[in-house]
């Protein structure tokens, strides 16, 4: 007598296995239903979706280039990082102002307020969003309150940590959300 295979112990010959031809059959026939369901009928044409409204965002040249490109490829650097309330540091997450904080400490040594509220009355002049250099701080909030902080990176984009469960990213300016709720911008980097 021979063992069954995967049965140790069983001097019974493995039963056979009979493949019934049916369920595969049935899922072709069903798949071919399908697929010639989609070719019938009249001519679909596919347009593109309608252009983003995107304005083009001049290039304003940054007080301190070297400053702000450290800022830049230091706060680049971090998309990705987990989005933690109270987060100061790559190891524990960022939020919004955290993030702004680790980058120009960091890079730069340079304190800045802690809440995005007091970044917004920190000292420097305020950007009208066509002057922006990267560098600059971008606000957000709605109904006059500054709730949300980010670093400009140039051409409408700018580096932030958006939200629980997300990461630090870029975002553009022109988005839906980010258009609606923008309330300003301060430059605090200088010669």
């Amino acid at each position: 007598m021979t063992k069954a295979a995967h049965y140790p112990g069983n001097t019974a010959p493995a039963p056979a296995r009979v493949r019934k031809p049916w369920p595969a059959l049935a899922v072709a026939v069903a798949l071919c239903a399908l697929l010639s369901a989609c070719g019938g009928g009249r001519e679909v044409v596919r347009r593109p979706p309608p252009p983003k409204s995107v304005r083009e965002w001049p290039r304003t040249e940054p007080e301190n280039p070297g400053a702000a490109n450290a800022v830049l490829m230091r706060a680049i650097s971090l998309v990705g990082t987990p989005y933690r309330y109270g987060g100061n540091t790559p190891d524990s997450g960022f939020d919004c102002s955290g993030l702004v904080n680790y980058v120009y400490r960091d890079m730069l040594s340079l304190s800045l307020p802690r809440t995005s509220r007091d970044l917004a009355s920190y000292q420097g002049p305020k950007i009208e969003p066509m002057r922006l250099a990267a560098g600059d701080l971008v606000f957000f909030g709605s109904k006059g309150n500054v709730s949300h902080v980010g670093i400009y990176v140039g051409e409408g984009r700018f580096v932030h940590a958006p939200s629980t469960g997300g990461t630090v990213r870029l975002d553009h300016l022109d988005g839906p959300y980010w258009v609606s709720h923008y309330s300003g911008a301060k430059r605090v980097l200088r010669k």
